[in-house]
């Protein structure tokens, strides 16, 4: 786990570490032109020069960060997170180490972060969520040799370890369970389009609907909140071809939905069919209770971190597969009425 110093800087600089010092204080001594691409190096490798004495020491932070990219007022509604930080938390807090967490507005912003964090020796690695196709924070970790481990990534060998779980067989088994129900009109509410997980779980949806006859499997991409899913169940059930089903990223915007079919007069189970995903104890807080892809995210949080201290202690560590999510019946899913 090497961190970036002064000689890292010289040697790319093709200067003396006396010239780097001197730049990157404010001092006289070097060129305005030498200055500026000391001061690009310095920031392009993470290094920032308030965390000398640490960087002398040797010493490490003891403790590891996550940024969310999502809007800060999701983190008090979605289970999904605080099952997922109550496991890193579990982990991390027996081994002395502390979880460092920042929401941000972009990936772009996320990046910046990463640099920060790395180079005022302000962590020893991070957890990345939210994996998209040609992620940006990837090559930026790998440069910064920045240990990190990602969770819900597809699994395929890369630069980062990851945490992953088979997405598309869980919504393989949640369509074919309602088929057997006697469902053929399905629909699904996704989480963000740009999200690898949610591509993986939309791809999977429309194989099984195609292999099983069911014609156009309808996805409308929402945001994982309650209003977004409220906005796409009512879309879903006011439009021609009313589903007889609809299968939900996370059980907020499936408790959403659930409220919105209510509204509308039409019964649970009886007239809609509802299966959430996640299986938090709102699943069970509501009536009907909802049919539920369950999987242990608490358990799923702890093997990340677990992986993470394994890199951060410089161990081999490689792609783990956590558990699939399994599909949990209850009362929000029966044959549809004839």
């Amino acid at each position: 786990m090497k961190r970036p110093t002064i000689a890292d800087i010289a040697r790319r600089a093709g200067v003396s570490k006396g010239a780097v010092s001197y730049a990157l204080n404010g001092q006289p001594g070097v060129s305005e032109a030498t200055r500026k691409r000391i001061l690009a190096i310095a920031q392009e490798i993470g290094f920032n020069a308030n965390s000398a004495a640490r960087a002398l020491s040797g010493a490490r932070a003891r403790a590891v960060g996550l940024t969310l990219c999502r809007p800060a007022r999701i983190l008090g509604i979605e289970p999904w997170f605080m099952g997922l930080i109550s496991g890193f938390e579990a982990e991390l807090g027996a081994q002395s180490y502390a979880l460092t967490l920042q929401v941000v507005a972009s990936p772009e912003q996320e990046v910046e972060v990463y640099r920060r964090w790395w180079g005022e020796r302000r962590i020893d690695g991070v957890i990345v969520t939210d994996l998209r196709e040609n992620d940006i924070r990837i090559p930026v970790l790998h440069q910064l040799q920045l240990p990190a481990v990602v969770i819900g990534g597809s699994g395929e060998p890369g630069a980062v370890t990851q945490i992953w779980s088979d997405d598309g067989g869980a919504v393989t088994e949640a369509v074919r369970y309602l088929v057997a129900l006697g469902h053929t009109r399905i629909a699904r509410v996704s989480g963000v389009p740009d999200l690898l997980h949610t591509q993986v779980r939309t791809k999977a949806f429309n194989e099984v609907c195609a292999s099983l006859g069911l014609g156009d499997a309808v996805t409308v991409p929402a945001d994982y909140t309650g209003e977004e899913g409220s906005r796409a169940t009512r879309r879903l059930l006011i439009g021609g071809g009313r589903p007889t089903a609809i299968i939900y990223d996370n059980d907020v915007m499936a408790v959403a939905g659930l409220a919105v079919a209510q509204e509308m007069g039409l019964s649970v189970p009886g007239d809609l069919s509802i299966v959430a995903w996640d299986d938090s104890p709102l699943c069970s807080l509501v009536h009907p209770p909802l049919t539920a892809l369950s999987r242990d995210v608490s358990g799923y949080g702890a093997q990340a971190a677990r992986e993470l201290l394994n890199a951060i202690d410089g161990k081999k560590v490689g792609n783990v597969k956590a558990q699939t999510a399994h599909l949990t019946p209850r009362g929000s899913t029966a044959p549809p009425r004839a």
